[in-house]
């Protein structure tokens, strides 16, 4: 059964990054969740999908993978046995086929040199029958996220983008970003049965990428600021938090960053510029060819 939209709303409410948070909302509604259900989260990165799923599905088991070590605390910050990190890389997971009932693979294909071997290789853990959900970065992404690549991107002959540092924006570490076009191909290519295809968050407040990541992520996590500050911007804190005075400098911040929000939908028209592509597909049976329902 998914969560509620209260349950949703609940624990993405200290979210800055307007994007991840309907990401969050749109993996955490298709896929299963309830007794006995164990899913699969590669690159868990630090933990917040499995974070959330605990917070309003904790008798789900998410089994979380990401190359750096350093993450094996989330499963202290996860109670009941939950959530737990295993380290290792998306091309090679350490798991015997059909393991998970269902996975999600969130930013990640954009990373890596082969996306469609990397995506098999969640298929093979994957159960037949089991739901995969997919999202990525869309190279037709709003002027207002990353102005500095929107541009570069259009008055270079080459499309030329900042890909490191405080000012790379969307194009962060990225090999690709994509078109649904793209998107589909990969799912496809990887063996997987199309079910439902979204595009999502058009509407933003200009840098909104650079003031999140390239400014007030660094400075939460120098801890440059007073902790009664900072802990409102603790994403790890996702149900339950303390209520901080609307003075509050990160109070105000983040109402300004999801000010925007409100006028952004869970699936936008095909030719409308968002910042995140989400497809969710379907394990075949065996036997079965990728035919879409």
């Amino acid at each position: 059964m998914p969560p509620s939209d209260d349950e949703l709303e609940r624990v993405t409410a200290r979210e800055a990054d307007l994007a991840f948070a309907r990401r969050v909302r749109t993996v955490m509604r298709w896929l299963p969740a309830g007794p006995g259900v164990t899913l699969l989260d590669v690159p868990c990165g630090q933990g917040f999908y499995i974070e959330r799923y605990a917070a309003v599905a904790g008798d789900t088991v998410v089994i979380g993978v990401d190359a750096d070590h350093r993450l094996n605390d989330v499963a202290s910050r996860v109670p009941g046995g939950a959530g737990r990190v295993i380290t290792g890389a998306i091309e090679q997971l350490p798991f015997p086929d059909a393991s998970f009932d269902g996975a999600y693979a969130c930013e990640v294909l954009e990373h890596v040199d082969d996306d469609v071997a990397a995506l098999r290789e969640v298929v093979r853990t994957v159960r037949p029958g089991g739901l995969i959900a997919v999202t990525v970065p869309n190279a037709n992404y709003p002027i207002l996220w990353d102005p500095i690549n929107w541009v570069l991107e259009r008055a270079t002959r080459r499309r030329r983008h900042v890909r490191s540092g405080r000012l790379a924006g969307i194009w962060a570490g990225h090999v690709r970003l994509y078109r649904p076009e793209q998107l589909r191909h990969v799912v496809v290519a990887a063996g997987l049965d199309v079910v439902e295809e979204r595009s999502f968050t058009h509407h933003c407040v200009p840098f909104a990428h650079n003031l999140v990541y390239g400014l007030g992520k660094p400075i939460l996590e120098r801890r440059l600021l007073p902790r009664s500050i900072t802990d409102v911007g603790d994403r790890h804190a996702v149900v339950d938090a303390a209520p901080a005075p609307w003075w509050n400098p990160l109070v105000l911040a983040l109402g300004l960053l999801r000010f925007p929000d409100r006028w952004n939908r869970d699936d936008e028209p095909p030719d409308r510029s968002t910042v995140s592509l989400a497809v969710l597909a379907r394990v075949p049976s065996r036997g079965r060819t990728n035919v879409r329902p």
